[in-house]
């Protein structure tokens, strides 16, 4: 049964927790594996919410989660999983909807988006603002201990 945009947003509200969420369970410190890539070595961590980019266009890396939630959400973005991604009963592939016109993602809480985030020792990679001084909505999630997260 297909569920429109609006039903969807209201269900992943329903599920939201406004209070703040915390470091998690890294303090917001970056994970590192044999697959690191060049642009985590590259990145600024934040491990705080405090954190500020040391300059426009600064590629940024953190696993905190109130630091990824905040980012998303001054954006209007909502987390998500691609449909048909799923294993079993675990989420699929983790996306934040920024609004598009993909139907193939499906709206969740911050929670069940945490917790597969954390099971699966991603990092995110992320911008603030492009170089030229306007808002990003660049991000992306790796795993440094596997080469296709």
């Amino acid at each position: 049964m297909a569920q429109d945009k609006g039903s969807k947003t209201r269900e992943a509200d329903a599920g939201r927790d406004d209070e703040d969420l915390g470091a998690g369970p890294d303090g917001g410190k970056v994970r590192t594996g044999p697959e690191s890539s060049k642009s985590l070595q590259y990145s600024q961590e934040v491990t705080s919410t405090e954190d500020e980019p040391e300059r426009e266009g600064r590629s940024l890396v953190t696993t905190h989660h109130e630091v990824i939630r905040r980012w998303a959400e001054e954006r209007s973005g909502v987390p998500a999983t691609v449909e048909g991604t799923e294993h079993g009963d675990h989420l699929g592939v983790l996306r934040i909807d920024f609004g598009g016109e993909n139907d193939k993602l499906r709206h969740i809480s911050w929670d069940e988006w945490f917790e597969t985030f954390d099971s699966r020792q991603l990092n995110f990679i992320y911008q603030e603002q492009r170089s030229d001084g306007q808002q990003s909505n660049f991000f992306r999630l790796e795993n440094p201990g596997r080469e296709d997260a």
